[in-house]
């Protein structure tokens, strides 16, 4: 590295430290709005306490709170930015793609309070698609303020993306590599450097603000290392198999709301609908779930329950993110998946009763690979899993079952859940790591060295009768017809 390529990079990393501190601020920041909203929404009193809108006691009220909610995004993404709809990386995968890695200003400050009003208001989403774009969205001001490439100011972006991650759920390496995953796609020191810096800021900074823990606690597990691997096995392909289907059936969900013969302005409070008549039953569906998820990877759910929240939080963020409003996709995808690796163990424990496998166990390996396998982001959600439990054991499950359901979901899903939209606006998104042939070839091993050469003082009439006969000292063309190459030259 040259000396001024060195400086350069010790001045976008100096950036990408600023750009860290600033997602760890937002994640805070948007923590406190979820719970400010949620505290007002449904249980009437000012404060930034976060806890569950599971445990209010509105009745048959509750159903009319989360239409209100989707019809102030509605308002906001028609008056403010569209930008705000969806789940925020794959709009900040479009500005890498599209726009030089440009976000609007205005996207940084609507997107986390849309989020916070949708969350709030009973959403089933997360907080960390919203962190991340607007992490990005951070980055990317930064990157447009002080002059540099578009190159750079990509790094910036994914500094702020991988940093709100970091920031959400305490897990910084799954930060790094989920934005090295989804919006960079490569792995060298210009880009890396500046990533672990920002999410170790960022880290530094939710420590500092929101404690050392992660969003939710886990107890030990039992992952069952060797016995239980042949049954991980057929729970990759379960977990595969639940990733193609959520993916199709979000978008057809999409689909569905495009059709309908309504402004897009009230699709939000339509799929807001869906969602209240759905918590009226299931009231543990509602907002982001984090008690719930915890629940479930203790193994503190019966069986009836699992069901309900495996089939009625699918539903629920189908209709409601299928509708167009602002949330994340992480959490609520984490916690239907969860269920569904849980009930896939007590299923074995029934029929094969001495395989003793570990419903919490299964829950998190199901968690990390159905998200992992959708989004193509395998090896950040397997990095992710082993963050929130911090136990070595988990390593080859987590791996096993994580491959085999992303070697199913690149067999039936052309495009991940992150890049379908894209694919249908005609983008091409690379997200595989790809040789720069520039970089590996020298220009001396691919050039034509028999190439035709005129003398200063040679006519064009002697340079064409000696091309035509094919010269093969002077020419790589040969057998031009020397009739039609005469004519072409006239008198000259």
């Amino acid at each position: 590295m040259t000396p001024i390529a060195g400086f350069r990079l010790g001045f976008i990393s100096l950036l990408a430290a600023a750009v860290g501190m600033i997602a760890g601020v937002v994640a805070f920041l948007l923590y406190n709005l979820i719970g400010l909203f949620t505290n007002l929404a449904f249980y009437h009193v000012w404060s930034f306490h976060f806890r569950s809108p599971a445990d209010n006691q509105l009745g048959a009220s509750v159903i009319v709170i989360p239409v209100i909610g989707g019809i102030i995004v509605g308002f906001m993404a028609k008056y403010g930015s569209a930008r705000i709809k969806g789940h925020g990386i794959p709009e900040a995968m479009e500005a890498v793609l599209t726009s030089k890695s440009r976000i609007e200003a205005k996207v940084a400050v609507l997107k986390p309070i849309s989020a916070a009003i949708a969350i709030g208001t009973g959403g089933p989403f997360g907080a960390e698609g919203p962190i991340i774009q607007t992490g990005g969205a951070f980055g990317s001001l930064i990157g447009q303020v002080v002059s540099m490439t578009a190159s750079e100011r990509k790094v910036l972006l994914a500094c702020g993306a991988g940093a709100g991650m970091a920031a959400t759920f305490n897990t910084p390496i799954a930060g790094v590599i989920l934005a090295i995953e989804l919006l960079l796609f490569e792995f060298r020191s210009r880009s890396f450097i500046p990533l672990v810096i920002a999410t170790t800021l960022a880290t530094s900074v939710r420590q500092l603000l929101l404690g050392t823990g992660a969003m939710f606690h886990v107890l030990p597990m039992d992952f069952g290392i060797p016995r239980a691997l042949p049954y991980y096995l057929i729970l990759g392909i379960f977990c595969g198999a639940i990733a193609i289907v959520f993916t199709k059936a979000l978008y057809f969900v999409e689909d569905r709301f495009d059709r309908l013969p309504i402004p897009e302005l009230w699709h939000p409070a339509i799929g807001a609908l869906a969602l209240g008549s759905l918590v009226f039953f299931v009231p543990r569906i509602l907002g982001v779930g984090y008690d719930t998820l915890a629940d479930i990877l203790n193994n503190n759910l019966s069986v009836k329950l699992l069901v309900l929240v495996a089939v009625f939080k699918s539903v629920a963020l189908l209709f409601s993110l299928g509708s167009g409003t602002s949330g994340g996709l992480l959490a609520p995808m984490f916690m239907s998946s969860a269920a569904a690796g849980g009930l896939f163990a007590v299923g074995v424990n029934t029929l094969i009763p001495r395989a003793h496998l570990s419903p919490g166990a299964c829950a998190l390996v199901a968690m990390a690979a159905v998200f992992g396998s959708a989004s193509r982001a395998t090896f950040a959600f397997i990095v992710f899993a082993f963050e929130i439990v911090h136990d070595f054991n988990a390593v080859l499950p987590l791996m096993l079952v994580s491959v085999i359901a992303d070697a199913v979901a690149m067999r039936y899903l052309p495009n991940s859940i992150m890049t379908e939209k894209l694919a249908r606006r005609g983008l091409d998104i690379h997200q595989e790591y790809e040789a720069n042939a520039l970089k590996q070839l020298k220009v001396e091993e691919v050039m034509a060295r028999d190439v035709a050469t005129i003398e200063p003082e040679e006519t064009v009439r002697a340079a064409a009768d000696r091309f035509a006969t094919g010269d093969l000292k002077t020419s790589r063309y040969h057998a031009l017809p020397i009739v039609d190459a005469r004519a072409n030259c006239g008198d000259w």
